[in-house]
């Protein structure tokens, strides 16, 4: 028999919003403030999302372009393009993808868990949250595992793992929301079963071993259908 469900981990960049062009305007800023010549088109960032977390996309593009990431001081371009990035927010740039909110309004009602696994930072996470929900990040969520919380990032289990500690909950107890092919294979190797939204970024992407593939989050068709489809899986 499957166990209960007790809690809904969700991704942000791509799950909760389609973040990832504001990221990709902010580092351009962020690099052209910086007096570097670098310039992230749409395909530059498609490739580049493959590796997560963004002072490593930077030494990624550094070391591409033959340079040695060392030589740059890629954790001040990266805090700028965080501020950037948060500036963009706030100017009522972003909002939530479909039914994010109804989601997580119905796992509150029922004293469901809701947590955050990211490779964003937690200043990403907050902004996010101040401007789609009008509070705060930890008003929203009851834990939140941002990408320099482990040492590993996705698709490395570690930060679904951390989450599932703090939670107090089983892996057959949660369920995970992604939107790429290494959030789902971060998911996985915790032990989690994930359905996968893809976003604009990701639509290519190889989600098998998916719980699902949806357009988005309403398709699910609200929390009775989930733990419907959580014990048929289980």
């Amino acid at each position: 028999m499957a166990e209960p469900l007790r809690a809904l981990i969700f991704d942000v960049d791509g799950t909760l919003a389609e973040t990832e062009e504001l990221h990709r305007r902010a580092f351009n800023d962020a690099f052209a403030a910086a007096g570097l010549d670098w310039h992230w088109s749409v395909a530059d960032y498609t490739l580049l999302l493959r590796t997560t977390g963004g002072k490593e996309r930077i030494a990624r593009f550094v070391s591409e372009m033959g340079d040695e990431p060392a030589q740059v001081d890629i954790a001040a371009l990266h805090r700028d393009k965080t501020r950037r990035y948060g500036e963009l927010v706030d100017q009522g740039a972003l909002v939530l993808r479909p039914s994010v909110r109804t989601l997580l309004s119905q796992a509150r009602s029922v004293n469901l868990h809701v947590a955050v696994v990211t490779t964003t930072s937690h200043p990403n996470v907050e902004a996010l949250c101040r401007a789609c929900f009008a509070k705060s990040a930890d008003e929203v969520f009851d834990v939140i595992v941002a990408g320099d919380d482990v040492p590993a990032k996705k698709p490395a289990p570690d930060a679904y793992a951390l989450a599932l500690s703090r939670l107090g909950v089983s892996p057959a107890q949660a369920v995970a929301f992604e939107d790429s092919a290494n959030g789902l294979r971060a998911a996985m190797a915790a032990g989690l079963r994930c359905i996968v939204s893809p976003a604009i970024y990701t639509r290519d992407e190889d989600f098998t071993g998916a719980l699902a593939v949806i357009p988005d989050l309403g398709q699910i068709g609200g929390l009775a259908a989930l733990r419907r489809l959580v014990e048929h899986c289980g």
